[in-house]
Formats: structure tokens, sequence, C-alpha cells
């Protein structure tokens, strides 16, 4: 039993390490900055899909905007799909990026705006997100637009 105990701390240790990978916050704000870029072009071109693997793809993730909470990546997705079901409803997407600071661990938020440029009459608002780096990428766990 005791090498039982020795040996699941061991593996408990070392995925946590293998999971808390260390950043400076210069490489985390760019890390974050180019999933960011990644997402506007792919908006950009209507590919919703696209935009969304910038989110963590799991039920845990968390939208709140406007229309109270949506749990999980498939939810959102379908959100996103109603709300933006043409390029004419999504537009030219510009976001602007006002602060990127870590939080703990390989946790932190985003401060900024986002711009949408279309026809049907442009629209702007605010977000704060919250990124974490889960297995070997960038992703955001939630997000509150409005």
């Amino acid at each position: 039993m005791k090498q039982f105990l020795v040996a699941l701390t061991l593996c408990i240790c070392s995925f946590t390490f293998a999971q808390d990978k260390s950043f400076t916050v210069e490489e985390a704000q760019k890390g974050i900055r180019k999933v960011m870029n990644l997402q506007q072009e792919a908006w950009n071109k209507h590919d919703l899909e696209g935009f969304m693997a910038g989110y963590w793809k799991s039920e845990d993730l968390k939208f709140y905007g406007s229309n109270g909470i949506t749990l999980g990546w498939n939810n959102t997705l379908a959100n996103y799909k109603k709300g933006y079901p043409t390029s004419a409803e999504s537009g030219t997407l510009k976001f602007v990026i006002n602060d990127i600071s870590k939080i703990e661990g390989t946790n932190y938020y985003v401060m900024g705006e986002y711009h949408l440029t279309r026809t049907i009459g442009n629209a702007n608002g605010i977000f704060l997100i919250i990124f974490r780096y889960i297995n070997g990428e960038w992703k955001i766990v939630a997000d509150m637009s409005c």
C-alpha cells in the first residue's frame, strides 16, 4: 500500500508540474495575442468554428453575455451561429486589447473591446476573458462580453 501511495504521489506531482508550465508575462501575452489574432481572422472569414478554436472545447466553458450564462463549447458555438448566421451579421471584427494580466499559474485575464463593422449597422462592446494554458495551448475558459 505504501508503494502505491508513493507512486500515486509521484504521478500527481509530475502531472501538476507538466500542466503548470512557467511563462514570463511577455511570453503569455504573446501567446494570448496570437490566439486572439487567429480568432479575429477566422471571424472575418465568417468561420465561426475557426473562431471557436480559441475556446476550451469543454462543457465547463462559460460564456456570460446579455442573454445570461451559457455553459459548454457546443452551446456557445450554437449561440454564435444563431446570432451571426451570415457575413452581414458577423461583419468585420476588430479586437482592442486594453490589458492582459496574470491571475495565477497559467491563468490570465484579458480586458478589451470588440468592434464589428457591418452593413446592417455596427456593433461595439467590451469583454473580459480568462485564458488558461491547457495541453500546450492558450484557451479561453470563460468569456464575459456585452
